[in-house]
């Protein structure tokens, strides 16, 4: 399982909030390129960038600092927030994005969002889908669509979507646990099972299904192997990690030991 720390970005600092609330916002490092040294300093590869202003403006803001840190560290980013329009696409991969996170847009502007999918290719575009009571959150999460989660990833993994970031907000910067039941539920109803028939007549069942990354509420490294376990191919840890919650020597160990 890829571990994957949290930037969230207000006004170029590394901030972290609670349940997406922007009064709840905690400033962690004036220099968000000195907190990715740091993780990559750890043996970190991936890195989860959100532009926290992009969200609230809808448009791309902080594509600078995704530049820097693009620039000068080989994490492979992920960026998300704000992202409407094919400009704001073209912005955020020119400056050093490996992929993106679609969410409200897919949500609001699905002939958008697919368009990305056909011109980028399912393994640059990622699908948000944040949930409040299993019902997609948009907007920032200032508002609850009334589309039901899991049918809602279904619809676009019949689309070609390889992965999905799942953020249930209750949990969101909580440090109370993550949603395990609800990512084993996601990962249930999005296997598939095809049965191969080879040379021989031999039937081979191959099981196919999405990449789940997980996020929101990690606050223990003890939880980590038990999302592994449940088949998670990702998870996010964003405020764990700022409030000590788990030490970067932890996640290193981690990843030397899962190769």
């Amino acid at each position: 399982m890829r571990l994957i720390p949290a930037i969230d970005i207000i006004e170029g600092k590394c901030v972290r909030l609670s349940k997406g609330d922007y009064g709840t916002k905690k400033i962690y490092n004036e220099n968000p390129l000195e907190v990715a040294k740091e993780f990559e300093a750890h043996g970190i590869q991936y890195l989860h960038v959100v532009d926290l202003d992009g969200a609230k403006s809808k448009h791309i803001v902080n594509h600078k600092v995704l530049e820097t840190i693009a620039s000068q560290t080989s994490l492979k980013i992920d960026f998300g927030g704000g992202l409407k329009s094919d400009e704001d696409l073209h912005i955020a991969f020119e400056s050093g994005a490996n992929q993106i996170t679609g969410g409200s847009i897919a949500v609001k502007e699905k002939e958008t969002f697919l368009g990305w999918l056909e011109t980028y290719g399912s393994d640059k575009i990622i699908l948000g889908a944040d949930a409040q009571n299993e019902k997609v959150a948009v907007s920032g999460w200032q508002e609850e669509s009334n589309q039901e989660l899991v049918p809602f990833i279904q619809s676009y993994q019949k689309k070609g979507i390889q992965y999905v970031i799942c953020t249930d907000i209750s949990k969101d910067g909580m440090l109370e646990g993550p949603s395990f039941e609800l990512y084993k539920k996601i990962l249930s109803k999005t296997m598939k099972h095809e049965t191969l028939v080879t040379g021989s007549g031999v039937e081979d069942v191959e099981s196919i299904g999405i990449n789940l990354i997980a996020s929101g509420g990690i606050s223990t490294f003890d939880e980590l192997p038990k999302l592994a376990e449940i088949g998670c191919e990702g998870t996010i840890i964003g405020k764990a990690i700022y409030e000590n919650r788990i030490s970067l020597k932890q996640l290193e160990q981690y990843i030397l030991a899962n190769g």
